[in-house]
């Protein structure tokens, strides 16, 4: 029987954190090598792809942004700039057009520098930074530089100072930041009400299900389908072993040269959401499943990295 290999891609529920989701697969596959592909807060809701098995190896060559829709509430900050915290200000809003409230928006779009909440995972001389902040230590964090791909107003109530907002953007962006930053330039204030994930590198709402209930035993019918990696790794070129001795040799480590077997490489697919990788190779065997990643160098030589169901 093969070993669980490959992503579920579940529908957060609020109240859990990422690793309560892992826990519950873990029960449900019998298996402990499982890891989820981006951690979302526990009032975040949404998309979170799940590697099961062996794919744990293959979360790092995931590439893609991530998607959001979310709510900012205008007039109040708070200490971790999400509607968790505590109110630390408030201020009444600017009356301002859809069309101001835009062009401000504007100066979010693009690549732009990102100062972390402090309550959030960043690491300080080895420690987290929310375990200082819940201290009430004081400290600083350096701004990183990030890419707002896509910043959308979609709705906006004067009344209620609330905007629904739309955000394509890079790995590590902080969308809580993001409100308070918008908070701040208006001159009132602002924290993140409401946060659902759209997507995540190339995983989506059409490839996710419900978390599994609680339950002693799961059935195979009641387990979610396991999706396979190669869907969500286009980006990479691959390269097919075309017999079991190849299949052999590679699982015991060695190198391919690759001069005389240009013809079994084929290319990524390009689009709009990742760019090609030109380092790294998906190998595939012969009968067409993943067995490992290469790196192709320089002298044409097939380097493996990952190697699936290694001998010796």
């Amino acid at each position: 029987m093969k070993k669980p290999f490959g992503f579920v891609v579940i529908d957060k529920p609020a109240g859990l954190t990422s690793h309560d989701c892992v826990n519950r697969l873990r029960r449900v596959f019998g298996i402990k090598k499982i890891g989820h592909g981006g951690t979302l807060d526990p009032a975040v809701t949404g998309v979170l792809p799940i590697a099961i098995g062996d794919a744990t190896r293959l979360i790092s060559y995931l590439h893609g942004s991530k998607s959001y829709t979310g709510i900012i509430q205008l007039g109040t900050n708070t200490n971790t700039d999400d509607i968790q915290g505590e109110i630390i200000s408030s201020k009444i809003w600017p009356l301002i057009s859809n069309d101001n409230l835009n062009d401000l928006l504007d100066s979010f779009r693009g690549d732009i520098l990102q100062k972390p909440p402090i309550f959030s995972s960043v690491h300080i001389k080895g420690e987290r930074a929310y375990k200082k902040a819940r201290r009430g230590e004081e400290f600083d964090l350096t701004p990183k530089k990030i890419t707002i791909n896509q910043l959308k107003l979609i709705t906006w109530s004067q009344s209620r100072g609330e905007l629904v907002v739309d955000v394509d953007c890079s790995k590590g962006t902080y969308i809580r930041s993001l409100a308070r930053d918008i908070g701040n330039k208006l001159g009132c204030g602002a924290y993140l009400k409401k946060l659902h994930r759209t997507k995540a590198y190339s995983f989506n709402e059409n490839h996710s299900v419900l978390l599994p209930e609680k339950l002693e035993f799961y059935p195979e019918n009641l387990k979610p389908e396991i999706l396979s990696p190669k869907n969500f790794l286009k980006h990479l070129s691959s390269f097919k072993l075309n017999s079991e001795e190849e299949l052999i040799s590679w699982r015991s480590g060695r190198k391919i040269n690759f001069q005389n077997n240009f013809e079994r490489l084929k290319l990524p697919i390009k689009d709009e959401d990742s760019k090609s990788d030109n380092k790294n190779i998906l190998v595939i065997d012969h009968k067409n499943d993943i067995v490992g990643i290469a790196n192709l160098d320089e002298s044409l030589i097939i380097k493996p990295k990952v190697v699936f169901n290694a001998i010796g």
